[in-house]
């Protein structure tokens, strides 16, 4: 039986068309995913994403706890409301899923994790926090509306309570806090996202959903679905869970290594494995890639190398590039010229380094 977020009929009412998205009714577009993807980049955009799971830890040693199960450091984490983006590995190094980290005080973090991983990350959080005697609370109570784009935090500020506005103006990146929207309703408003634009993510209870949606679009924010979402991602360098990489892909073998804290005297859950391969040599890297001829380059095609063949992980048509581009994991060393298999026709491709689009633009040399 297929799930659906509160505002199931709102995208429904929209003409949105709907798909199974991890076991969830999702729309992946409201008509014409080019000019959702462009609303973003341009203007402001926003996304249904409450089947993301919403789960609060809480108890005297959950930064402790932290600090054993996950590769980043929690100790980055000082400020209330600051957030960090993470792996969760297995013993073997393998991405369990990769998330955010809320610090709200020393007995109480908040996590974000995926929705198709739901299930295996809630049985795993609760069998590695008995140890640390951790609560582990999924939050199904909450709905949440990403609002993103070069606009989307001033069409926001234009709905939030007066008192609040001077606040959440000033909230750095990758830093969230409480504040009051129409109506009085409460939001958790966090300065993140998955699109390279600026933006918030908001947590707001289901009774509010709707309305927070409606306000969102009189303020002149655009409705977008999965569509728009991933090509958005995709051109900021962004990885998929899943796609890009999953348990048995290390975070040196997904780009991943600035997630990685091999901080002195933490031994978190798969470091062990993570030093071993590093050790040994990396034997694949991901990388970006273009194709300046016609075609699209798409998940599972064969890539040729000189080091032997790789394949295309995520790839789309780039509606700011006007071109195709992809991640790709491939054997390590000098790749020499690389071709892509396309329907039994091999077709050049340039390697290059990603994200492509930063700030609405082309990257240099993309």
């Amino acid at each position: 039986m297929t799930d659906k977020t509160v505002l199931n009929a709102t995208h429904r009412s929209l003409g949105a068309r709907m798909v199974d998205f991890g076991g969830w009714d999702m729309p992946i577009n409201y008509g014409s995913q080019i000019e959702e993807h462009h609303a973003v980049r341009r203007d402001a955009g926003m996304f249904d994403v409450s089947h993301m799971t919403v789960i609060d830890l809480q108890g005297a040693r959950t930064r402790e706890f932290l600090r054993h199960l996950l590769a980043n450091s929690v100790d980055k984490l000082k400020v209330t409301g600051k957030a960090l983006y993470s792996c969760m590995l297995n013993e073997r190094g393998g991405v369990i899923d990769d998330l955010i980290v809320y610090f709200f005080d020393e007995a109480h973090f908040r996590l974000v994790v995926n929705a198709a991983t739901r299930v295996k990350d809630i049985a795993w959080l609760e069998q590695q926090a008995k140890a640390f005697e951790v609560e582990v609370k999924e939050r199904p109570e909450f709905a949440m509306i990403a609002v993103q784009g070069p606009n989307a935090r001033a069409k926001v500020f234009g709905l939030l309570n007066e008192n609040d506005r001077p606040r959440i103006e000033k909230l750095g990146k990758f830093s969230s806090a409480a504040a009051q929207g129409p109506h009085g309703m409460p939001l958790f408003i966090a300065r993140t996202g998955y699109t390279g634009e600026d933006g918030f993510e908001i947590i707001v209870p289901t009774e509010h959903a709707v309305a927070l949606w409606e306000a969102l679009a009189a303020a002149g924010v655009a409705p977008a679905g999965l569509g728009a979402r991933d090509t958005l991602r995709l051109e900021a360098g962004m990885n998929l869970y899943g796609q890009d990489m999953d348990e048995d892909v290390l975070p040196w073998e997904a780009n991943l290594a600035w997630t990685i804290s091999l901080d002195e005297g933490r031994n978190f859950i798969g470091r062990a494995a993570l030093e071993l391969q590093k050790a040994a040599g990396v034997p694949r890297v991901m990388v970006g890639m273009v194709l300046d001829d016609k075609g699209v380059l798409r998940h599972g095609q064969k890539v040729l190398t000189a080091n032997g063949e790789g394949e295309i992980l995520s790839g789309s048509f780039s509606p700011t590039l006007n071109k195709a581009v992809a991640f790709a994991r491939i054997p390590a060393g000098a790749p020499g010229d690389v071709r892509v298999d396309i329907r039994g026709r091999e077709v050049p491709v340039r390697v290059v380094k990603y994200p492509f689009v930063r700030d609405g633009k082309p990257c240099e040399g993309i």
